[in-house]
């Protein structure tokens, strides 16, 4: 990339950043780190997940779904240097009983939205992918690294590998420069409880009604969590930093369903007890990434304890 893109802190020179669901968890608190650090930032978000309140003033918003074919004359109106690209169809049950729906979103939204940015001569595409869903069972003590078998057992998880591998032939076809970060299990502030993070949204609810949360199976199954935070550092560094690469974003640290009610017991007070119930078909027993590549390409690591955390997400949900 040009001297322009040249790093200063953590982020770079102001630069033109598209967000796709931007109106989203992940997407607006990424725009958040980014309007922080003096970027310019438009959003595009058809708010069918996403949320108007999420929107950070600062940031130009377009009601618009990447399927459509105004996208093409929205960058040609913004003229965006990056898109940071979090629109998806993210339910993995739906995906399943959906799975054309989910295609749909995930591929033919992202071909649409690189075809797009190849005509309005955008330099770099930040990819929102899955860690968590796109390996399959992880048994490596140290976690899986980007060169493990993928076996996504998902249609959500095998759309994402299918965008990771488009976005690879729009670099070597086009010059199209990309960075894919595949995400373990993020949580935090803002997050509707989708995907299997989405647990710790669920607990939270129950147990500030003082209801007995239900954990599926033997609560032992282990997850890669990632504060939404330390996830927006990510895709700063990602501006400057990445090019051509796939990269997990991760704690390599496992934490069971057990240990989270644990903790937000802890934190919240609640004098109960969880519930148990059948395991539900298809889910992973153990899903830990390990975040070396990351480390070494962009200087990141984890930051936020789980227990921070769920600190801090468990203040966000008292104060809505």
């Amino acid at each position: 990339m040009n001297s322009r893109f040249l790093s200063t802190r953590n982020g770079v020179n102001n630069l033109k950043i598209l967000v796709t669901g931007g109106a989203g968890f992940i997407g607006s608190n990424v725009i958040d780190s980014c309007i922080e650090l003096g970027h310019e930032v438009a959003i595009i978000d058809n708010l069918s997940t996403g949320k108007e309140q999420n929107i950070n003033p600062k940031a130009k918003f377009f009601n618009a779904d990447i399927r459509d074919q105004k996208i093409f004359d929205l960058l040609s109106e913004f003229k965006p240097d990056i898109i940071n690209h979090h629109a998806a169809q993210i339910d993995v049950r739906k995906s399943v009983t959906d799975p054309i729906f989910t295609s749909e979103v995930n591929e033919i939204g992202t071909l649409n939205l690189l075809n797009a940015a190849i005509k309005a001569n955008v330099k770099k595409v930040i990819f929102a992918s899955t860690g968590g869903a796109i390996y399959g069972e992880i048994s490596k003590k140290e976690g899986a690294d980007e060169n493990h078998p993928q076996l996504p057992i998902s249609p959500y998880a095998i759309t994402k590998r299918s965008a990771e591998m488009f976005l690879h032939f729009y670099y070597a076809t086009y010059g199209l420069n990309y960075t894919v970060l595949r995400y373990g299990n993020v949580y935090g502030p803002r997050q509707d409880p989708l995907g299997e993070a989405g647990v710790i949204a669920i607990f939270i609810g129950k147990l500030s009604k003082a209801e007995e949360p239900t954990i599926y199976g033997n609560g032992k199954q282990l997850r890669d969590y990632v504060f939404v935070k330390d996830v927006s550092e990510a895709n700063v560094l990602a501006l400057s930093k990445g090019d051509g690469k796939i990269l997990n974003v991760g704690s390599g640290v496992g934490t069971s369903v057990n240990e989270l009610f644990n903790h937000l017991k802890n934190i919240m007070g609640f004098k109960g007890n969880a519930k148990y119930a059948p395991p539900r078909a298809g889910e992973l027993d153990r899903s830990v990434l390990n975040p070396g590549l990351i480390k070494k390409e962009l200087g990141f690591k984890v930051r936020t304890s789980i227990k921070e955390g769920l600190e801090k997400t468990v203040l966000w949900h008292k104060q809505q």
